[in-house]
């Protein structure tokens, strides 16, 4: 399980790349609360029939355990993901831009708050190879030439929401391995759409987008349901089972997959050839979520 964990995070992460890349773009119509309220309760009602005869295991949660997957729903489950979607949305889904860039510092936050809270003990090699990993995800993105920050009147506001979504999950990172201290990866897997779909709720109620629901054309429920199969329930089922025997620091490195995987979409949807600077730096960041995820075996 040790070995397999990190890989699991790798897969989740590749597929939140097929997500912005390909499945995304297309509820580029909808309100951004709107959106993230119906993936989330898509999902928690196709897993509830499976968990609604387990609800016995939450008699023994504690605070700490309560409060930790309400951090995960309200940081992961939907501050970070509406401001990322809307970060994208801003910018046209121009995935070469300064969104990319700062979304990059979500280790940053990750590995820092790990250390605080969770105590975790991060040696010199791990600061080296993340350091790599990190350099790696740079030279993919931008190669040796300053991030793109020419994408309108819309690009601070957009870099505002990109660093607001990467605090949250980092947030959400090191508040999920909490969460999943006393109870199984597919319990924690449940509960975190479960409690992220009712904070959405709330949320769309506050802000009274419910009725833009109608709006939702056949075609975007049809993308709906394809998340939900695909990089949402799935998704966070992997990485959940990654997260319960990976440290978080290692983790948020693992999770560099993500641009990995949507630079490379950029080329295969949209045509947009990688130059030989930017190789070098999907090899640089592939070297260093390996060799990061292999620290603990």
């Amino acid at each position: 399980m040790y070995r397999l964990a990190p890989i699991a995070i790798i897969i989740a992460a590749s597929l939140w790349g097929l997500d912005g890349i390909v499945l995304r773009p297309s509820l580029y119509t909808l309100p951004v609360p709107l959106v993230v309220f119906i993936e989330s309760s898509i999902v928690a009602i196709l897993l509830t029939p499976f968990f609604i005869n387990k609800f016995d295991v939450l008699k023994k949660f504690k605070f700490a355990d309560w409060f930790s997957f309400f951090g995960v729903a309200l940081f992961g489950g939907a501050i970070g993901t509406m401001a990322i979607t809307k970060a994208l949305f801003y910018v046209n889904f121009v995935n070469l831009s300064i969104v990319v860039l700062i979304q990059k510092l979500q280790p940053v936050f990750a590995i820092s708050l790990a250390a605080i809270f969770l105590s975790e003990r991060l040696n010199k090699e791990f600061f080296i190879w993340a350091s790599i990993a990190l350099f790696g995800a740079y030279l993919m993105t931008f190669g040796f030439k300053f991030p793109v920050i020419e994408t309108g009147d819309k690009t601070p506001i957009a870099a505002l929401f990109s660093l607001i979504a990467a605090i949250s999950f980092g947030s959400s990172t090191v508040l999920s391995k909490r969460a999943l201290k006393n109870v199984g990866f597919e319990m924690g897997t449940y509960l975190r759409f479960l409690i992220s779909s009712i904070v959405m709720m709330l949320i769309v109620f506050s802000f009274g987008e419910l009725g833009a629901i109608n709006k939702v054309s056949n075609h975007q429920w049809i993308v709906f349901l394809i998340i939900a199969f695909t990089t949402g329930g799935p998704a966070i089922f992997l990485y959940y089972y990654g997260l319960k025997s990976t440290p978080a620091s290692v983790s948020a490195v693992c999770e560099l997959a993500f641009p990995l995987t949507a630079v490379l979409l950029e080329y295969f949807v949209h045509g947009n050839m990688l130059d030989t600077t930017q190789w070098i730096g999907v090899i640089l960041l592939l070297i260093g979520i390996l060799k990061v995820s292999n620290l603990q075996n």
